[in-house]
């Protein structure tokens, strides 16, 4: 009697589980709106962490940003593969993403206070981001679905590094060291399947992933990142004391800098990308992939919008090291990002980029002599120069290939 009055209740159980996930009809699922409303956050986010590092140009100030950055970006991400898996128009679903979005406008808030007052409030605030989201989704799960054991695995490290943020939130001394190492947790385990001692390890093959989808949200949040340059760009314009000829300049080059890089990303690789996952004989993997090389993208993208500020505020300013490495880094970092998911996407770093990299490369010891602007200049004249490059090229290689299957058609 015990085992039937238990069977609806499992049955129950899994129709819920079903009804949560998307369905997988053949169709490419599109990113939803609630989606977009959720990235709203991370537009916040962003600027939080371009405005922080714009305050404490410094090495250490760089590397507590970029810290922070990853932080950001894995409590993104992680919440990407979810949605990836189950329906963000499912109630249940909708409801989380909302809870996340109020904890991760409280986060965003106390990013600039991150390594000082507030930085106990940043690790409560993340770590109830990462854990409660996987702890929810896992009581979601009926015990024997195929996520369920990728999940608890995944609870089981996103613990571990909630521990270590916790930790550094109450000790400010060794706070650097402790959050490196959740970092690190969050970003490395799933390159192991999330191994843990008695609950084995997760496959990629295993992940049956909407490609399209997940290829979409990384380009979306690309777009976030754009869309912050231009603000920036925008913003600092507007409290320019005077409209002289150097800063209005300085405001045309920041933005041709801006469209090079929607250029190099959106017009050769973007639906390139999304076939790449939907096609693979393990998307998984690319996937996982996709995450691993957005975060320098969209790190390139933060370090050009501080760049850009920098320049139109001071156009003519003589540079030093500092200047230097945030005005080549910036679009070096975007440039590196792009041959690497091209790399992927295609199978081959594209030679574009490698000029692009070498070019920047030398420009580098000869930034001393000059002002930001003639730097900043020159190294979006790079960043036009492989973007249009490589839409070149990647018209002329679909060209032929037209040529070679005209007979098909």
């Amino acid at each position: 009697m015990n085992n039937a009055s238990q069977r609806p209740s499992a049955h129950a159980h899994h129709h819920r589980t079903a009804s949560l996930l998307r369905v997988r009809d053949g169709h490419e699922a599109r990113v939803s709106f609630v989606e977009l409303f959720f990235d709203l956050i991370y537009v916040f986010a962003v600027t939080q962490l371009s405005h922080n590092l714009l305050e404490k140009l410094t090495p250490e100030g760089a590397l507590q940003t970029l810290v922070l950055w990853f932080a950001v970006w894995l409590a993104w991400q992680y919440t990407a593969w979810v949605t990836n898996w189950f329906d963000p128009e499912a109630l249940p679903i909708r409801t989380m993403l909302f809870g996340i979005m109020l904890v991760g406008l409280v986060m965003a808030a106390a990013l600039p206070q991150a390594f000082g007052e507030r930085g106990l409030v940043f690790a409560v605030t993340y770590a109830a981001i990462q854990v409660g989201r996987t702890a929810i989704v896992l009581a979601s799960l009926a015990r024997g679905h195929a996520l369920a054991p990728n999940f608890r695995r995944m609870l089981g490290w996103l613990s571990i590094s909630a521990v270590l943020w916790l930790a550094g939130g109450l000790l400010p001394q060794y706070r650097l060291g402790l959050w490196i190492a959740a970092v690190a947790c969050e970003y490395v385990s799933p390159m192991t399947g999330f191994w843990l001692p008695g609950l084995g390890r997760s496959r990629t093959d295993d992940w049956t992933i909407e490609g399209g989808h997940l290829a979409e949200r990384c380009q979306l949040f690309v777009i976030v990142a754009l869309g912050e340059t231009l603000l920036m760009t925008g913003a600092t314009l507007a409290h320019a004391h005077d409209w002289e000829t150097p800063v209005l300049i300085a405001f045309v080059v920041t933005f041709l800098g801006a469209v090079a890089m929607w250029w190099m990303y959106f017009d050769t690789s973007s639906k390139d990308g999304s076939e790449a996952i939907v096609e693979s004989d393990d998307p998984g993997r690319i996937g996982a992939w996709f995450h691993y090389v957005h975060v320098v993208i969209v790190a390139g993208v933060i370090l050009s919008a501080v760049g850009n500020e920098l320049v139109i505020a001071h156009p003519d300013q003589r540079i030093d090291a500092l200047h230097a490495a945030v005005l080549i880094l910036g679009p070096a970092l975007y440039v590196l990002g792009n041959g690497v998911y091209k790399q992927i996407v295609y199978r081959r770093f594209p030679l574009s980029h490698v000029a692009g990299l070498v070019l920047l490369a030398a420009l580098a010891p000869l930034s001393f002599l000059t002002d930001l602007l003639m730097v900043s200049g020159l190294s979006t004249a790079v960043l036009v120069l492989v973007a249009g490059w490589e839409a070149c090229s990647r018209r002329a290689v679909h060209i032929a290939y037209l040529d070679e299957h005209a007979a098909d058609f």
